[in-house]
């Protein structure tokens, strides 16, 4: 079930997102700085505006998202280079991750803002999908890792969500696009080779199209022909997607954060995956409780994560 507490008719919906990465961020550092591990925090999209907004070879140039809505996204994802920094007690490290080399340079100026830290900070200027592969290739044993996405579209990979799983040492937050992708499922189903293709790369298999575009059945002297009928909504897509995770990560909070436009319809779903399998009962517990409570309620960024790692 998708949770939705959102508050409108204040500045708070556009930083609900961080208010709950923080409180992760937080706890999540308390407890392991007293466990013999590196521990780091990564920003696949750390830097901001430099997202297409046109969907991956699309037919006509379709947009993502109505034009009324950019705004509304803009702010979503904006913010969590900063949350992480002020988080205490620090990460060990802080590896930010943005393609476009402009943003890159704006990054840079964090090394000033927290001088402390500057030593700490890297800023990789590469595909967020090359990159985090790469990474996670690497020895896991005595390392662990928060990692934070927040596409604007469909760039991430499932490929990439797979060898971030692989590690099983780190832990995900993921903005997944419910809005975008639900614009890409044309009611008759006949949707376009090249949006086909993204949304096979972006869930690991081409299945999603007999989930969200099942065969019309017919009656039994009246079979019908090869016709499909739309049933995927906001739920099923969020819910299908989760259930994907599930197969790849040690656990997955089971309500993910829905965050609305202005005018209360779902763009985006903040969704958390486990990656030690031996600390998965914790973090999801303590994940589902931060996804399912209003903002203002939330526990202090200690609060009952003892068991965390």
């Amino acid at each position: 079930m998708i949770s939705s507490l959102q508050q409108f008719g204040d500045k708070s919906w556009t930083q609900d997102k961080l208010v709950r990465v923080r409180k992760y961020l937080g706890a999540y550092t308390q407890i392991l700085r007293d466990r013999p591990f590196q521990f780091d925090y990564i920003d696949g999209f750390a830097g901001t505006g430099y997202h297409e907004l046109k969907a991956p070879e699309a037919d006509e140039g379709a947009s993502l998202y109505p034009a009324e809505d950019v705004p509304d996204v803009a702010a979503f994802l904006d913010g969590s280079a900063r949350i992480a920094l002020d988080i205490w007690p620090p990460f060990h490290k802080y590896i930010f991750i943005e393609k476009s080399p402009q943003k890159a340079v704006e990054l840079e100026k964090l090394k000033s803002e927290f001088p402390s830290k500057r030593d700490r900070i890297s800023i990789e200027t590469e595909d967020a999908n090359t990159y985090l592969q790469q990474l996670c290739g690497g020895s896991w044993q005595s390392r662990r890792a928060v990692l934070f996405l927040d596409p604007f579209g469909l760039q991430v990979t499932w490929d990439t969500l797979k060898a971030v799983a692989d590690t099983k040492a780190i832990d995900t937050w993921i903005l997944f696009p419910v809005s975008a992708v639900n614009r890409l499922l044309k009611r008759d189903g006949n949707i376009p080779a090249g949006w086909r293709r993204r949304l096979d790369i972006m869930f690991g298999e081409p299945e999603w199209y007999d989930v969200f575009f099942p065969k019309i059945s017919g009656g039994l002297f009246d079979p019908a022909p090869d016709e499909r009928e739309k049933v995927a909504d906001m739920d099923l897509i969020g819910e299908y997607f989760n259930r994907r995770l599930a197969t790849i990560f040690a656990g997955v909070a089971r309500n993910p954060y829905t965050l609305r436009n202005t005018r209360g319809s779902p763009l985006f779903l903040l969704c958390f995956a486990v990656g030690n399998p031996n600390a998965t009962d914790a973090a999801i517990r303590i994940a589902q409780d931060i996804l399912m409570r209003d903002a203002e309620e939330l526990p202090s960024q200690t609060g009952s994560l003892d068991n965390l790692r």
